[in-house]
């Protein structure tokens, strides 16, 4: 079984890592890091200090304030995604370690189609384009 890194925790709940197959676990905001242990696998956790955090993206849904889901980035090691059982109450708890801009909203697919259609003139441009 892991060492915790956190001398307090401001937050522990239940949460999903969605990293490749699907684990159960437990979450724990803590003072040090970002920690998440499987339920079932006391071998299987992820800890990530507060100083190796990048930013953090926030699966919002269009139309209302519903969070879906959120993911770590790290400087070193990829990416993290994670579903608690409330979304908003992590974040809260995450946001006192980790400053406020680098909490982002991930875009979601319509964001993401329509930056990809007003590309395509562009990109059509640049095919019939000559250097004089």
């Amino acid at each position: 079984m892991a060492q915790s890194q956190n001398s307090t925790v401001d937050l522990a709940t239940p949460a999903t890592c969605l990293m490749g197959l699907t684990s159960h676990g437990n979450v724990m905001v803590g003072n040090k890091a970002f920690e998440y242990y499987n339920e079932r696998n006391p071998e299987d956790y992820i800890q990530i200090p507060w100083d190796e955090v990048d930013y953090i993206a926030a699966e919002v849904l269009r139309g209302t304030k519903k969070i879906t889901r959120f993911a770590i980035f790290t400087k070193d090691n990829g990416h993290f995604t994670f579903s608690t059982r409330d979304d908003k109450e992590t974040l809260r708890a995450v946001r006192k370690y980790v400053d406020e801009d680098k909490l982002v909203r991930s875009p979601d697919f319509i964001d993401v189609t329509t930056k990809g259609a007003k590309s395509i003139p562009a990109a059509i441009k640049s095919l019939f384009h000559r250097d004089s």
